[in-house]
């Protein structure tokens, strides 16, 4: 998979953001998930050590919140990110383009798993019909009802795929454009609700036909 954040990118967008507000570690890892559309998600061992050192290099301060750590920012570390503004727009656009490609690898993936998942249907509809011994029961009918099932398994497989693309998909892009500071009006999450149900009951009439 490729890497989501170049050499000490991560760094850098860790302050920028504590500099929205604080947050302790888990809220950072959700938050790079989220920006992220879910394609990457940091464990505590990348985390934890960069804020150790962002707090060596006097950047952020940490205060114990109960059981949980607070990181803040400190004025230190605003002034780096404001001599770095131009690099943190770079690496705003990189989030994308990472983010992009990932979902590309992905969609790779599935559609090699595809191809061997319709290569191995295929190989058990053969070995089914070549062990099962003709006789009374067994009827041209029989054969094609076996055919059926493994196209039924397919195609259902298939849309189990094609729908979880399309969420990935919407997420990414949703939580892309509140990520950058866009709106997401009541208007626009109604007309996307609405949209999906006229999706639905389409399909079900296409089922019911």
């Amino acid at each position: 998979m490729s890497p989501v954040f170049a050499h000490g990118s991560l760094r850098l967008y860790l302050l920028s953001l504590l500099d929205e507000s604080p947050k302790h570690g888990y809220e950072l890892i959700q938050a790079l998930t989220d920006r992220s559309g879910g394609t990457y998600s940091p464990s505590a061992g990348t985390i934890y050590p960069r804020l150790a050192k962002l707090e060596e290099e006097g950047l952020v301060t940490k205060t114990s919140d109960g059981r949980k750590t607070v990181y803040e920012i400190t004025e230190a570390g605003r002034a780096e990110l404001a001599a770095r503004a131009g690099e943190l727009d770079g690496i705003e656009d990189q989030l994308t383009d990472s983010v992009r490609r990932i979902a590309d690898e992905v969609r790779s993936g599935v559609t090699a798993a595809m191809k061997s998942l319709r290569a191995d249907l295929a190989s058990a509809a053969r070995e089914a019909k070549q062990s099962a011994k003709p006789g009374p029961s067994w009827t041209s009918t029989t054969e094609e009802q076996a055919d059926q099932q493994v196209q039924g398994r397919l195609a259902l497989h298939e849309t189990d795929v094609s729908i979880n693309e399309f969420r990935q998909a919407v997420r990414a892009e949703l939580r892309e454009h509140v990520a950058r500071g866009g709106a997401l009006d009541d208007d626009t999450v109604s007309a996307l609700r609405a949209d999906l149900v006229a999706v639905r009951d389409r399909l079900r009439e296409r089922l019911q036909g």
